[in-house]
């Protein structure tokens, strides 16, 4: 056969092996060449049952997500036609799966009439992961095979199962446990089918899909989940697909099924959703790293402080299986923050997410220490004290001391100067900055912040150990909040600003969760804690006092003791979790508006959206136009992963171009007219935008 394909015969049974590495996605060439091997199979009369597998690779992991969009998606072959011609084989084909059948996989494998898979294999389709749905018969085959609800719940949350669920389903029909015998029991079921004189296909266990269904299944279904899908249009293209499972014939369905998939293949939805896809594969991608840029050996990990930030960054390194120095200057300290990382572990145990093995293996590779000669053999130390510079300067101060050479020295800010924190040490080549977020353990993004000194091989090694623990890593050089911080102020300064014009904090909120945010900003400094942002402004007045006005209401909540759902008392009211409206922080706005002499008036929605959102694209593009963020797509993926913007709308700047350069650079003029003074003074457009719109630029990148 031809590369991507291995095609051999053995008696009655051809294998035809798919060869397309590194995970056999089915792209035109894949197709083309695995319809040509079926057809001569089929042709050959001496083969009674075809065989479909990976040959030394995974079955498959779906479609070429780089096709989606093109006409190479729907070139001849095109998967739904090469499924159909599958199905009308007139000879029995087994799909048999090692490791992974997700998406187009899937589909390929529910295209055959039989299916074995090894134990560790994991099926699913995660379609709407990327706004999409599946589109080569997987959301009509899938409930005529498992039932509707199954279909549902399995599509619609685009997780994948395991074998031993997928055989419980009925969507295999063995399972074996180890990945040497699966051909060999693949082999065995060709026998016993040619024995029995098997039909190429076996009847639909589901052949009415939604029999069983309770009356407006749907509709319920759909109301129940408004909420949750908070105006994306791919969960409802998949609910509407999987209705027609349960309505139409086969042929109809599967024509309904595709209008549906290009439907959400136009989408901006979708668009969004592969622009985040390929961003997080770029990430890494930086000037001077490559594969010969050596890798330094981490096997053991210390971190300098055991509250909630150090506790949770532990818990990473625990994860992965890596053995973690917990050191405090106070034994009650230490005892505090492993009790609550045993408690943290202890949630995950109650909720089925780790066993109480698992539990005390994390805890045994967590050791404390008060003492820093406990560390010096670390080969990544993580500083996560106190957020003042003096403080992380002393500290680094001392691991210059103390940690053999070699060692990684990284510091957990959030907004200071890790230039500044190198220049204390000896070795400033060392020495980076590693922001998580909190929670620590849970949270996905890490912001790697590259000094002026760091070394390569030292940004390669945390990039390398940051995927490792489960992170997405972005680089960021060196400035106040790096990208993600600094994108926050002039958006949480908006919103401020807003409150004292006339806006009220659940207005602004509402605005930006409607927008798609997991959280309205006001909501979220609730949450992060006043008193933390006041300390934040405290370090840096001589930088923003030519103009105190816009947080002088938030400066009198913390002199009012009020630091946010800690006090359960904030910009909101907080009863247990329920938030409330506190009329008294309205009024504490009026006072302070008319001291400053803000008039105050009705704001619309349109101005809280444009005001917050476009400043704070402002900001990123100023900050690519810097050469803080390597591109615009990591500045997607800081505020998608770091503070709750929609994945479905692409991030910050890609939701921009969505907008169009032109238009955001002509709202930015407006308000710095119509504003006056502090138009004047905060609406500046970035001068690579002004640059984007001469050039007829519809992408934000540097030029």
């Amino acid at each position: 056969m031809n590369n991507l394909i291995h095609y051999r015969c053995e008696g009655s049974v051809a294998l035809v092996g798919l060869t397309c590495a590194p995970v056999n996605a089915l792209g035109q060439a894949l197709r083309e060449q695995l319809l040509a091997a079926c057809e001569l199979a089929a042709a050959d009369a001496s083969v009674k049952v075809i065989v479909l597998h990976g040959e030394g690779l995974v079955f498959s992991a779906g479609a070429d997500i780089c096709e989606f969009g093109g006409a190479a998606a729907f070139a001849k072959p095109d998967l739904p036609s090469l499924l159909a011609r599958l199905t009308e084989l007139d000879k029995p084909l087994i799909a048999a799966i090692g490791g992974l059948a997700l998406g187009g996989g899937l589909e390929l494998a529910l295209a055959c009439g039989y299916r074995v898979a090894q134990a560790g294999a994991r099926l699913g389709l995660p379609e709407i992961k990327l706004g999409l749905l599946p589109g080569a018969g997987g959301t009509q085959r899938l409930p005529r095979l498992i039932g509707a609800q199954a279909a549902l719940e399995m599509i619609a949350s685009g997780q994948p199962i395991n074998a031993t669920r997928a055989l419980a389903l009925g969507l295999l029909d063995r399972v074996v446990q180890d990945a040497d015998n699966l051909l060999d029991t693949a082999r065995s079921l060709a026998e016993e089918l040619i024995a029995r004189q098997a039909p190429a296909r076996p009847a639909c266990p589901q052949a009415n899909p939604g029999a069983a269904l309770p009356a407006n299944y749907f509709a319920d279904y759909r109301a129940a989940n408004q909420g949750r899908w908070k105006g994306q249009s791919a969960p409802q293209r998949v609910v509407t697909a999987i209705e027609a499972a349960c309505s139409l014939p086969l042929a109809e369905g599967l024509a309904r099924e595709s209008e549906l998939f290009k439907e959400a293949e136009a989408s901006s939805e979708s668009q969004a959703l592969r622009h985040v896809f390929f961003a997080e594969r770029e990430v890494g991608k930086l000037p001077g790293l490559d594969t010969g840029t050596p890798i330094r050996p981490i096997t053991q990990v210390a971190v300098i402080g055991a509250g909630t930030m150090g506790g949770g960054i532990a818990m990473n390194f625990a994860n992965a299986g890596i053995a973690v120095m917990l050191l405090e200057l106070k034994a009650e300290a230490l005892e505090r923050g492993l009790a609550q990382i045993r408690k943290n572990y202890e949630t995950s145990v109650q909720r089925g997410k780790l066993t109480a093995e698992q539990l005390e293996e994390r805890m045994a590779l967590l050791h404390g220490t008060l003492d820093y000669a406990d560390i010096a053999q670390a080969d990544l130390v993580i500083e996560a004290v106190f957020e003042s510079l003096p403080i992380k300067q002393q500290v680094f101060r001392t691991l210059d001391e103390v940690c053999k050479a070699g060692a990684i020295l990284a510091s957990n800010t959030s907004t200071l100067d890790v230039d500044a924190i190198a220049a204390v040490t000896r070795r400033p080549q060392d020495v980076v900055g590693l922001h998580f977020f909190s929670p620590a353990n849970v949270m996905r993004l890490l912001e790697v912040v590259r000094g002026t000194a760091t070394a390569p091989d030292v940004l390669a090694t945390t990039l390398k150990i940051a995927k490792r623990i489960g992170k997405i890593p972005v680089v960021s050089g060196v400035c106040f909040g790096f990208i993600g911080n600094r994108m926050l102020e002039p958006y949480s300064r908006e919103a401020h600003r807003l409150l004292l014009e006339g806006a009220t904090p659940a207005q602004v909120d509402k605005v930006l969760t409607g927008l798609g945010l997991a959280m309205g900003v006001i909501a979220m400094h609730d949450l992060a804690g006043i008193d933390v942002s006041f300390l934040v402004r405290e370090s840096r007045r001589e930088v923003i006092a030519h103009d105190l006005g816009y947080c002088k209401l938030a400066d009198a909540l913390y002199a009012l003791g009020r630091y946010g759902q800690k006090t359960s008392r904030g910009y909101y009211l907080y009863e247990g979790r329920e938030r409330k409206d506190d009329p008294q922080v309205v009024a504490l706005a009026e006072q302070i508006a008319g001291e400053l002499g803000i008039p105050r008036r009705a704001i619309s929605d349109q101005e809280i959206h444009d005001r917050c959102v476009l400043m704070l694209v402002n900001e990123g593009i100023q900050l690519l136009d810097e050469g803080i963020a390597q591109r615009s797509s990591d500045i997607d993926l800081v505020w998608i992963n770091g503070y709750g913007f929609p994945a479905w709308r692409g991030g910050p700047l890609h939701y921009a171009e969505g907008l169009g350069l032109a238009q955001v650079l002509e709202r930015i003029g407006h308000y710095r007219e119509a504003l006056g003074d502090y138009g004047a003074m905060w609406f500046q457009p970035a001068a690579l935008l002004e640059r984007l719109v001469a050039c007829g630029k519809a992408r934000i990148e540097r030029i």
